[in-house]
């Protein structure tokens, strides 16, 4: 057979596709909730909620369930999630900051659903549209630099569509950075299975 031209590029784009390796770029997006759990604290473990989201607009629009269809793999897990922690009441600086950051969520969701305010429901957010802006992130896992792309922070839908939403940092947690990278360096990837386990669903 006759070899034909753009076929390694090709052959990098079939692997992506085969094991769902699209990756979201940093930014900001319009996104719908597409459910949200509440698991209930355990001993001195605090208990969190957790939001399954779709991006709803733009470019990426169902960027994560086109990942999970291309994802062969036997184990897959849906990927556009993220954990919103609940306070222990403790006091503390942390308790303080997990407050903060709740009532952040809240704010973001009632700002982009005209009418609809916070009842202690987390049910309720179901179909809600809210901005979320994501960021880069380096980790270590088993000896080979990782950055892949996360949920950081919501804000209102209007800051995303008229671009005041900001941007994320990077973050580097882990030991990211200090293993000497051989073949292609630095691997990409949206959130690593190793560290999705910790979500219930």
């Amino acid at each position: 057979m006759k070899q034909f031209g753009g076929f390694d590029q090709a052959k990098e784009e079939a692997k992506a596709s085969s094991n769902g390796g699209m990756r979201l770029p940093a930014g900001a997006y319009v996104c719908r909730i597409l459910g949200a759990k509440e698991t209930e604290p355990k001993g001195d473990k605090s208990g969190y909620i957790t939001i399954q989201f779709e991006i709803e607009e733009g470019e990426y629009k169902g960027f994560f369930k086109k990942q999970y269809d291309a994802n062969e793999r036997d184990d897959k897990k849906y990927k556009g999630k993220t954990v919103i922690y609940e306070p222990k009441e403790d006091g503390s600086e942390k308790d303080g900051w997990t407050k903060t950051t709740f009532a952040k969520w809240t704010n973001a969701i009632e700002d982009s659903n005209p009418g609809y305010k916070w009842d202690w429901n987390e049910a309720g957010w179901k179909d809600k549209l809210v901005g979320i802006v994501f960021g880069e992130t380096g980790t270590n896992i088993e000896g080979k630099d990782i950055v892949y792309t996360e949920a950081r922070y919501p804000v209102a839908v209007s800051k995303v569509k008229d671009g005041t939403a900001g941007e994320a940092k990077f973050k580097a947690k882990n030991g990211y950075g200090t293993t000497v990278n051989t073949g292609n360096g630095t691997e990409f990837m949206n959130i690593p299975d190793a560290i999705d386990e910790t979500l219930p669903f």
